[in-house]
């Protein structure tokens, strides 16, 4: 495999000089933008794809994705383009990061071009509603045996924004190579972008999509005026529930108490950066949910994903009433009121699963 930049890429911490490694970020919104910018500043020379022309035409023209990353300086050495196969070629490092539920879809196309020793880092939040699976499984029907073998996968508590603006931030990155998980490490680390690695892909996959779900609920609290008490137990509740279903599917629970879990959680319920949140607050001040979705550019993982986090609840017979509710609420079957007094009202239960 081509070396990703030896010692550490530029810009990282206690970096020295470098090449540049050829990376490609499939998917331009706001995340792959802001992800695209860090690896630029990174000193790797990187392209973009995009799927909308209009987008490439904005960044071209006036040097900004206004459509996702209003504000943030886009340089003209960060190529964007709409043609996949110029964006992988001879690309080194890989980033997916289309919206869950368009990964199938582009990989399908990608794949052809990508090259066979590229490090793959996945970088999108969500499970696909119509096979249940998480991104790292979507990747598995396209990736040689080998490329997914060292498939990473990056989550943390990372707004987009932020993370454009060189905030500092922290989060992980897991993959079940060693190996991988260094080198994908070296790639995206700088003084203001913290990596820290897990092998437990499972967990962090989990605790990235199904926290989009529980920031739904939280919202919801705000928007009708139900106070902090209301979102520290919704927050709290909802970290119970992710490990109680990652625990199912194979994850360790200690996952869930670092990056990818509680920090990832408390601040996408917390943050007003949050689209999941924002959608939850909207329809808490009684909002209809095609209205909210029909005026938002950029996508709200957590609407697509409760269906599914939903559905495995179901198949794996696992407890999740505040998924349970935010379900029942975004397909109409009741108000945001009343879904959060069932909550409330539930049979009395000890805190701690299984005591």
């Amino acid at each position: 495999m081509k070396e990703l930049g030896s010692p550490r890429a530029a810009g990282a911490l206690g970096s020295s000089s470098t090449i540049p490694t050829r990376v490609g970020v499939v998917g331009a919104g706001s995340w792959g933008t802001a992800l695209a910018l860090l690896l630029h500043r990174n000193g790797h020379r990187v392209r973009l794809w995009s799927w909308d022309d209009a987008v490439v035409r904005e960044v071209r023209e006036v040097g900004e994705n206004r459509s996702f990353l209003p504000g943030t300086r886009i340089p003209e050495q960060l190529k964007v383009s709409t043609d996949l196969e110029h964006v992988l070629d001879d690309a080194q490092l890989v980033v997916s990061v289309s919206p869950s539920q368009f990964v199938d879809s582009v990989m399908e196309q990608a794949v052809r071009w990508l090259p066979s020793d590229a490090l793959v880092v996945s970088a999108s939040k969500g499970i696909e509603t119509r096979s249940l699976r998480r991104m790292d499984e979507v990747l598995a029907q396209h990736l040689s045996p080998e490329q997914h073998g060292r498939l990473c996968v990056l989550s943390g508590p990372s707004f987009a924004q932020e993370v454009a603006q060189a905030m500092p931030t922290a989060v992980v990155l897991a993959s079940r190579s060693k190996e991988a998980r260094l080198e994908a490490q070296t790639a995206f680390s700088s003084d203001t972008f913290r990596v820290y690695t897990d092998p437990d892909v499972v967990g962090v996959e989990l605790g990235g999509a199904v926290k989009n779900v529980i920031a739904l609920a939280a919202g919801v609290a705000v928007g009708l005026g139900l106070g902090r008490n209301a979102q520290a137990a919704l927050i709290t509740r909802g970290l119970a529930e992710i490990t109680r279903l990652g625990q199912c599917l194979g994850a360790d629970p200690l996952t869930f108490s670092g990056l990818a879990g509680v920090g990832d959680l408390v601040l996408t319920c917390t943050g007003e950066l949050s689209r999941n949140r924002t959608v939850g607050v909207r329809l808490g001040q009684g909002e209809k949910l095609d209205r909210i979705l029909g005026e938002m550019r950029a996508v709200a993982e957590g609407v697509r994903t409760t269906e599914a986090v939903h559905e495995l609840a179901g198949r794996h017979r696992v407890e999740m009433p505040i998924t349970l509710q935010v379900h029942r609420m975004l397909n109409g079957e009741v108000t945001p009121a009343d879904a959060l007094r069932e909550l409330m009202t539930r049979d009395p239960k000890p805190e701690r699963w299984g005591r």
